[in-house]
């Protein structure tokens, strides 16, 4: 029961991915309810449960903007949409920070981009533009819906309609 099930805040907009299970459980507490099902079932020794594609919390969670997304390897690679940001490479991919570590630069949003190694490198501990090297697109925090896309990698069908929505 791996299958991936999307998690709307009680106001409709999306949350996270859970698995099938988490979902069921969420359900029979009566913390959330199902928006989409799959048409499938889950059985267990006494009962059969139908299967959700989307549930909704019952109560509202407050969701952090903003810089308070943890900034990770991961999450800046999604952000990036696994490109280099110097010459547009999908390989051997690394993480820089524009502005160098030893030169004060942070580990946040805004300074840290997808880099392959031979870009990494020959930008050592230089910025840019001292090392004649352009960023593709300017480092900035993740749309909230990169968290919940990062978590699949596809989005299902059913689920198209909330995140089109939420992107509005």
């Amino acid at each position: 029961m791996s299958d991936k099930v999307l998690v709307l805040n009680a106001t409709y907009e999306p949350l996270n991915v859970c698995t099938a299970r988490r979902a069921i459980v969420l359900m029979l507490k009566q913390k959330a309810e199902a928006v989409e099902m799959s048409g499938r079932m889950f059985h267990s020794a006494e009962n059969a449960f139908p299967l959700p594609n989307v549930i909704k919390l019952s109560y509202y969670v407050r969701v952090p903007r903003g810089d308070r997304r943890r900034v990770s390897r991961r999450a800046v690679l999604a952000r990036d949409n696994h490109r280099c940001q110097y010459c547009g490479s999908g390989t051997h991919l690394t993480i820089d920070h524009v502005i160098p570590r030893s030169r004060g630069g942070d580990s946040n949003w805004e300074n840290m981009v997808a880099s392959c190694a031979p870009c990494n490198a020959r930008k050592g501990n230089r910025l840019p533009s001292e090392a004649n090297m352009r960023l593709r697109t300017n480092p900035r925090p993740p749309d909230p819906l990169a968290f919940v896309i990062m978590a699949v990698g596809e989005v299902h069908g059913s689920w198209k309609r909330y995140i089109d929505y939420a992107v509005a």
